[in-house]
């Protein structure tokens, strides 16, 4: 590597098409704490980055080199030798080689700081010489203190009522937007069961399974960016939609195009207020024991075969809502009686350790369905009770027994 960027002030480093590095400069190797770039260079990308981001590069930093050729200032956290998280801006090409360049700029919150120390350091300075002033002022700010104190006192009880309206009115939508969700499906042929936990009072989870006909039924999981109520918004009316296209019996390219085109048509005059969503919609069919599906950015589902081998239904088109004009095509896969399969949203995968929905699934195959679901549920509440920050992302998960 050349020595200029060896010792550039920012990391730099190359890629191959499946993500392992190829090389590496001095300052990334040191930001790292890493003792050299040989530990680095031949391993997968994953080995850098935190579980957050390595799941983030999966589903939208792939697609989007792929599809736009570049990426600018994504914001990601690297993951240290001593397991410290490193907050970073990635600036990043894919070649015509089809090497990936990246440029890495840690992020530091210095500037802020500097800037309070500057101003205390100037400030100190006037005072000394302007004592008496400072004095007088100080005089006059107390008394514009306590009148503000008492505007505080008569606004905070104001804000407290306001505060017990908003929550009522959250709670009603809240149960509202429960309602909305559709209940288990249990039969000879299909069984059906969920789990759904909203992070805030409204959810940007949403999910729907339909009988479409006697031996067809429709599954679909979306996961709309961000929480609380913008994103509830987004899925209750991308909810009434799907369910008119689903029970229809429209087939799934139509309906993921129909969803697709929904979302850019509703903010195409408004970027501030763009939410785009990741979704996985199913059709199986009973009669002739097959799958169909097309998963839209979303984390990849388990299938678990009769035999305990497992095939994940990986991502086969970019989020909704992310580029126009996309061409959706369905995968479908044939099935034996006893066949499992697991859908779920990033804010059940990101709770857990790599391959632990894995683990879970295989070592729950010889109880009921119900028994499955429980012990994913615990472990769920059980990280959550350990780590409260995973009770910032909404979780949801649909199971299947065939």
């Amino acid at each position: 590597m050349d020595r200029l960027i060896e010792n550039a002030p920012c990391g730099f480093i190359t890629l191959a098409k499946d993500s392992k590095i190829l090389s590496i400069n001095e300052t990334l190797v040191k930001l790292l704490q890493y003792p050299s770039s040989e530990e680095l260079i031949g391993k997968h990308l994953n080995i850098v980055l935190s579980n957050s981001s390595r799941v983030f590069i999966q589903l939208y930093f792939l697609p989007l080199i792929k599809a736009k050729h570049s990426v600018e200032e994504m914001y990601l956290s690297l993951m240290s030798a001593n397991g410290e998280e490193i907050p970073i801006l990635l600036n990043a090409s894919l070649q015509k080689n089809n090497e990936i360049i990246c440029v890495i700029v840690p992020m530091h919150k210095r500037n802020a700081l500097e800037d309070e120390l500057i101003n205390a350091r100037k400030a100190a300075e006037k005072a000394s010489h302007e004592k008496e002033k400072a004095l007088l002022e100080l005089e006059e700010a107390l008394k514009i203190l306590k009148s503000q104190q008492q505007e505080l006192l008569e606004s905070n009880q104001q804000n407290a009522k306001f505060k017990l309206d908003t929550e009522r009115e959250l709670q009603l939508a809240k149960k509202i937007q429960e309602t909305a969700l559709t209940q288990n499906i249990i039969n000879d042929n299909i069984k059906i069961l969920s789990y759904y936990h909203a992070s805030k009072a409204l959810s940007g989870d949403i999910y729907g399974f339909y009988q479409i006909t006697p031996e067809k039924y429709g599954i679909i999981l979306l996961d709309v960016m961000g929480h609380g109520i913008s994103s509830a918004l987004v899925t209750m009316s991308l909810q009434s939609l799907f369910q008119k296209l689903i029970s229809q019996g429209v087939a799934p390219e139509i309906v993921m195009r129909e969803l697709d085109g929904y979302l850019h048509e509703l903010f195409q005059n408004n970027q501030d207020a763009w939410h785009y969503c990741t979704a996985i919609y199913l059709t199986i069919d009973t009669s002739t024991q097959t799958v169909e599906y097309i998963n839209a950015g979303h984390p990849p589902a388990i299938l678990q075969k009769k035999n305990g081998v497992l095939e994940e239904l990986l991502a086969t088109n970019p989020p909704l809502g992310t580029f126009e004009n996309i061409s959706f095509q369905s995968k479908t896969s044939s099935y034996t009686r006893g066949t499992r399969i697991l859908l779920y949203t990033d804010g059940v995968s990101e709770a857990f350790m790599p391959n632990t929905l894995h683990c879970l699934l295989s070592g729950s195959s010889l109880v009921s369905l119900a028994e499955t679901k429980e012990l994913i549920q615990k472990a769920l509440e059980d990280e959550a009770n350990k780590f409260e920050k995973y009770n910032n992302d909404d979780q949801c998960f649909i199971l299947i027994e065939l």
